[in-house]
């Protein structure tokens, strides 16, 4: 249970980063309060998943969930280079998730 919480966190980090992209500069308010409420959902989440899991795995999956999530929106949503160097740089964090997956 304590994963799929982990991983609900990493999504809730994704959508507050992207949600960063809507809000200039705090100045609008429905995206704002959205971006504000899924940034303590993911910490909230994150910190009930580290009742039981590492904290150094848990926290560098979370992490590593926020970094593909974020950057794979920012090649679909908003056009950012999809170069086969910057996917390879993705695929080996996702296989540093799976790693500290498989070892915890």
């Amino acid at each position: 249970m304590a994963w799929f919480v982990l991983f609900l966190a990493g999504l809730l980090e994704v959508s507050w980063a992207i949600g960063l992209k809507y809000i200039e500069g705090f100045t609008r308010l429905v995206p704002s309060a959205q971006t504000l409420a899924a940034m303590a959902g993911s910490v909230l989440l994150l910190g009930w998943a580290l009742k039981t899991l590492p904290i150094g795995t848990a926290y560098a999956v979370w992490t590593g969930i926020g970094a593909v999530g974020t950057a794979a929106l920012g090649i679909i949503l908003f056009g950012e280079a999809a170069s086969a160097l910057r996917l390879a740089s993705i695929a080996l964090i996702v296989a540093g998730i799976v790693g500290l997956k498989l070892v915890s």
